[in-house]
């Protein structure tokens, strides 16, 4: 089976007012589509909302900051845990 060809990028749902031009926070995505003067993003109609509550799932140029907290070991427990290991 065959895939079939790329298609063009249909620019009239753009310009026809169903999507909002994207916002600062948008550029360097790989998600933009430029319809004549503006940019719009692909995948989303109101790019503004997906920023409202930090950053858009959608961004393919920014990554979410994975904080890894240490975890705090009880030393008498950890000691205990060793010893039985030791015994068996």
């Amino acid at each position: 089976m065959a895939k079939a060809a790329p298609q063009q990028e249909d620019t009239s749902k753009y310009t026809s007012g169903q999507f909002q031009a994207i916002v600062d926070q948008c550029e360097g995505c790989g998600r933009i589509v430029e319809a004549g003067a503006d940019k719009f993003c692909r995948t989303y109609a109101l790019p503004a909302a997906k920023w409202r509550q930090g950053l858009c799932n959608f961004a393919t140029h920014a990554k979410p900051e994975i904080v890894a907290a240490a975890v705090k070991v009880n030393p008498l427990k950890a000691s205990k845990r060793a010893a039985a290991k030791k015994k068996k």
